[in-house]
């Protein structure tokens, strides 16, 4: 489900994906490839603001796969699922090593219809 983005939740261009774990905690999975204009407008109509206590407030993000440079993002309400095609190859955390490919907005399933995350090969 998306739990942030980068540049403004009204024109998003790339979003931050996340999914809960057995103890209920939003864990970060990974971000999407950029969205063309039009994928991000439709996305954008479906974001939430955040609330207060989003599980992610205060954690930075890296802009790509051993980089030191951190992603600005917005925190959004983390209710949206989106499906994604990814690539298997995870990080140490866990964490997709490629971003994501979003292939549609999914507001017919609730983040509990995703399953939870697992731990690290």
């Amino acid at each position: 489900m998306v739990g942030a983005v980068t540049s403004s939740p009204a024109a998003p261009h790339t979003l931050l994906l996340g999914r809960y774990d057995g103890q209920g905690r939003l864990q970060y999975v990974g971000r999407t490839t950029t969205l063309a204009r039009a994928a991000g407008a439709a996305v954008a109509g479906l974001l939430a603001p955040e609330r207060r206590g989003h599980p992610w407030t205060g954690w930075s993000f890296s802009a790509g796969w051993g980089s030191k440079e951190k992603l600005n993002v917005t925190l959004v309400e983390p209710g949206l699922v989106v499906e994604v095609g990814v690539d298997v190859a995870r990080d140490a955390a866990g964490r997709w090593r490629h971003p994501a490919r979003r292939h549609r907005a999914r507001p017919d399933l609730s983040p509990t219809d995703v399953p939870h995350v697992t731990s690290p090969l």
